[in-house]
């Protein structure tokens, strides 16, 4: 699986780290949905830090579809709903005019 950390890069990560991805995605979900800037953080916190550990970062020149996108490490709740509003990534190195 292939995962952006916007602001950062993308990463493999193996079949393991996907599926403890995916259950802190939905702690995720939940804390947005929720408004809980606490859980936020410390979800999106858990998930970046696994997706570093545990991801080998591609190569600058090796394009690839991400199968799954992060904020940026120190987002909170309030920008990633905006994100997700309006599919805009102000400050993200891909972009579309």
């Amino acid at each position: 699986m292939i995962v952006r950390i916007l602001g950062e890069g993308q990463f493999r990560v193996d079949d393991d780290a996907a599926a403890k991805l995916t259950a802190l995605d939905k702690e995720l979900d939940a804390a947005v949905r929720d408004g809980n800037e606490a859980a936020f953080s410390t979800a999106l916190h858990a998930a970046v830090g696994l997706v570093r550990a545990a991801g080998s970062p591609l190569n600058a020149d090796e394009i690839a579809t991400a199968d799954y996108i992060l904020p940026f490490s120190d987002a909170t709740v309030d920008e990633v709903r905006k994100l997700l509003a309006d599919g805009t990534i102000p400050g993200d190195s891909i972009g579309l005019p």
